[in-house]
Parts: C-alpha cells; structure tokens; sequence
C-alpha cells in the first residue's frame, strides 16, 4: 500500500483529528521554538489535520503556511479546518518539493519524515528551498533509541525509516544542513496510571510507560541552513 493510500484511509476514518490531539503535547513546545517571524514563509511536510499551519499564523504571525501531504483527502481535511486564506495544501510527496530554490524561511515535519522513500534526497529537498539561515524543525516519535516504538512498523504497511539520533545529525550534515540542537521534548501531557493498573493491554509497566513519554518523547532536531 502507498502511503496515499494508507493516510486516504486514515483521513477518511477521522484518524486525522486523533493524530493532531496526540502529537500536540510534544508539537507545541517545538513550536514554540521555532524562530519564525511575522510574514515568514513555513512549508508543513505531512502535514495531516494542518494544525502546524494554523498555529503558527495565530501564535506567531506567519505570513504564508503551506501543507504538504500525499494523502490527497489528509490535504481536503485539512482545508476545510481553516478559512484563513493564508494557509494552503498541496498534495504531493517529499522526493521533488514544488518550491523555488531559497524560497521557505522554515520547514516543519511531525510525525512524517520517516516516511520519506528517500530521506537523503528529501533532506537535499529541504536544504534546496531553505533560504539562508532558515530552519528545519524535525520531530520524530519513531527513532532507534525509543525502544517503544519500534513495533509500529508492524502496524503500517508504508516501509518506515528508522534512524538513530546520531544517524539524524549525520544525515543533516551530509545534505549541507548545520545541527543546531537536539534533544528529546517528553509528553508530559498523557496520564499514566498508578502502578497497581499495570500491566494493560499496551503496557507490561509503569516504569516502560513513564520511559516512553517522559524520557523518550519525541526526537526533536534542528539544522540550520548555510
């Protein structure tokens, strides 16, 4: 299955909204450092529900938010969710990014580099329309460290790349991307039941359960454009 075909299901059962409440405990703190300033242009790769978009014309006056996703009916939900006429979705995939060399302040992906057929070229994609100084915020539940998550793949038949922290400064590096930081934003936003609750039909402990979100969380990494 594609991941048009994949997300087209997901998108059409709802699942988009669920994506949005759960990615948002980590998402608004990684926003929330994003340098991004009145009437800059964000480019969201995957963007699902459009969420980023909106939030980051409310929070930080963004003068153009573009989503690009390649579920076509993730990027029709996504429109109908605003009538803010400075944000737009774009169906498409990350391998051939439809943008002008130097032409996006700052790129955001969620959830969603992962899926990339080919992260190295996509990465060479980003740094190609990154303006000078601009910023690609990459934030990653699925990575090689959070041994929780690795059984994901067995739930999506989209083939997943799964990269450990180092293999992410690596790979920024090689596509011409400076590493400004790194590090893990916990969910401190999922309720975790008392000990005696455990095991549940996700967790076989409290301690596995406190490590994936509070510890591991989501893999946030920044590069910088030169």
């Amino acid at each position: 299955m594609s991941v048009r075909e994949e997300f087209d299901e997901w998108a059409a059962d709802g699942r988009d909204k669920g994506m949005e409440d759960r990615h948002w405990h980590t998402a608004k703190h990684a926003l929330a450092r994003m340098p991004v300033e009145e009437g800059d242009v964000v480019l969201d790769l995957g963007c699902g529900s459009g969420y980023v978009g909106r939030a980051l014309r409310e929070t930080k006056g963004a003068g153009r938010v573009y989503g690009l996703d390649g579920s076509p009916e993730m990027a029709r939900n996504a429109q109908s969710y605003t009538d803010d006429g400075s944000v737009g979705f774009l169906v498409g995939d990350f391998d051939e990014l439809p943008f002008a060399d130097d032409s996006v302040d700052h790129v955001w992906s969620m959830e969603a580099f992962y899926y990339a057929a080919d992260p190295h070229h996509t990465l060479e994609e980003v740094a190609r329309v990154l303006r000078p100084g601009g910023t690609f915020f990459c934030a990653v539940n699925y990575y090689e460290e959070n041994v929780h998550s690795r059984e994901w793949q067995e739930f999506i038949s989209v083939e997943m790349t799964r990269w450990s922290a180092a293999e992410y400064r690596e790979a920024f590096r090689d596509a011409g991307l400076h590493v400004a930081e790194q590090d893990n934003v916990p969910d401190r936003e999922t309720e975790i039941p008392p000990a005696d609750a455990f095991p549940t039909d996700d967790w076989e402990s409290r301690e596995d359960m406190v490590e994936r979100y509070r510890t591991y969380g989501t893999l946030l990494t920044v590069g910088v454009a030169p």
